[in-house]
């Protein structure tokens, strides 16, 4: 009865978090979406310098874990003198890692897609730009969803990690109030809860706009694993 009368309330402090994380979440993947894109044309499309240039960046941001990318980011700033908020600096990491699994799951949705597209559209004197942005991106971007909605799940469960810069996020409210009370076990099952009910509520969504948005002729169940890409 303890423990369920710490859960009841802890919760309303703990749940206040949940606008930090999904903040933190939601800024992460649009900086991987607004970056990915270009990254993954670079690496189909660009100059062999440039694509061992973004193979480098995505080498790096998948080889490091993301704690250790927190400390780097932040040391870094703290060893120039430029006072970041961790909010932001926990945004910028994620960011920058998710740029780089996003980036892998567009380029195999452009890799996926038939060659002859770009072929018949040069044939009908469209230019390259033209024929990426109005025929390769559209299709690409319907063919990343389920590569995207699993990449939320991963940011998601990343971010957990970010309380330790000081964010007030999900996780670091549940941690000061275990340290208060000692109900650790209780508070941490309930975050782990908390953390499942925002998974599914955004995967359930993502799902429906990708039934939605399903191109005729391609397999709905056919995700982009952002973690096996290369």
């Amino acid at each position: 009865m303890h423990s369920l009368t710490v859960i009841l309330q802890a919760l309303p402090y703990i749940l206040q978090g949940t606008a930090v994380t999904v903040a933190a979440v939601a800024l992460a993947l649009g900086m991987g979406l607004a970056f990915g894109v270009p990254f993954a044309m670079a690496q189909v499309y660009g100059h062999p310098l440039l694509k061992k240039l973004v193979a480098l960046y995505v080498w790096f941001f998948r080889g490091v874990p993301i704690l250790v990318l927190l400390f780097l980011f932040y040391g870094f700033f703290i060893s120039i003198e430029f006072m970041v908020d961790p909010f932001l600096i926990s945004c910028l990491v994620m960011g920058c890692t998710s740029t780089a699994y996003q980036s892998q799951i567009f380029r195999g949705a452009i890799e996926s897609l038939p060659s002859g597209q770009m072929k018949a559209a040069r044939a009908l004197g469209m230019r390259d730009s033209q024929a990426i942005a109005t025929i390769i991106l559209p299709q690409a971007m319907r063919l990343s969803i389920p590569g995207w909605a699993n990449e939320f799940s991963i940011l998601l469960k990343d971010s957990a990690v970010c309380y330790v810069l000081g964010t007030q996020d999900i996780m670091a409210r549940t941690a000061a109030v275990a340290a208060r009370t000692h109900e650790h076990l209780a508070l941490y099952a309930t975050t782990g809860v908390i953390y499942f009910i925002l998974t599914i509520i955004v995967l359930k969504l993502l799902h429906n706009l990708e039934t939605r948005m399903q191109i005729p002729g391609y397999s709905t169940g056919a995700g982009f694993d952002s973690g096996a890409m290369a």
